[in-house]
């Protein structure tokens, strides 16, 4: 007989969780853990070493950085994100942080189970509509501007590598403002924020280090 799946749920809405866990058992699928914080839900992922871990995007401590340090220490480990929001920017954090799958709450509990079992078999899991706007992400022309897997990228967030790479591609700041329906103010304020990351003084400082293409490993 093949072991069941087993999986850490986390989520700091116990009645929503309290539904995951329901749907997950009643598919035969092992629930070894419950959470409702990012700190306990990365502990008791590297404490049960689980096949799967459902992590809510917005929970206290942050769920992106919970999975970011999940990736890292129990690669091992699917991570899957469950979000009130489609926001672009939740979504883009999540892959670069290492998760395997993004579901919105949204969804009809019963189709976790399988959403876990693809995330686990190496399968994108999430929805198509998801999937259509990651490939549109990656194919994306001015993507190219930057080098996406570099030490200074890896530092952004998805809508300040928008910003970036759109500012970068000749467009000014209102240009910028009114492709992402945000303010002017709002734009300067990621710029800002991109360089006190990179630890630069001008943009052009933070283009040029975008550009640099990621250190090969040796071997």
């Amino acid at each position: 007989m093949t072991a069941a799946l087993r999986v850490v749920v986390a989520d700091d809405h116990v009645p929503f969780r309290d539904r995951v866990r329901d749907a997950l058992v009643d598919a035969g699928i092992d629930v070894v853990g419950e959470a409702g914080d990012a700190g306990d839900a990365h502990a008791l992922t590297i404490a049960s070493a689980p096949d799967a871990v459902l992590l809510d995007v917005h929970m206290p401590g942050g769920g992106i950085r919970a999975a970011r340090r999940i990736a890292a220490e129990a690669p091992d480990v699917a991570v899957v994100m469950l979000t009130q929001s489609d926001d672009d920017d939740d979504l883009f954090d999540s892959i670069r942080a290492g998760a395997a799958g993004y579901v919105l709450k949204n969804v009809d509990p019963a189709a976790l189970p399988g959403a876990l079992r693809r995330a686990i078999a190496g399968e994108a899991a999430m929805t198509p509509r998801l999937v259509a706007r990651v490939l549109d992400e990656f194919r994306n022309p001015r993507q190219r501007l930057f080098a996406r897997g570099s030490a200074a990228a890896a530092r952004l967030s998805a809508r300040e590598w928008d910003v970036m790479t759109m500012l970068a591609d000749g467009r000014s700041t209102d240009e910028v403002a009114a492709a992402l329906f945000l303010s002017p103010t709002t734009v300067r304020v990621h710029v800002s924020s991109v360089l006190k990351k990179l630890q630069v003084k001008d943009r052009e400082s933070a283009f040029a280090l975008l550009r640099q293409a990621p250190a090969r490993r040796a071997g």
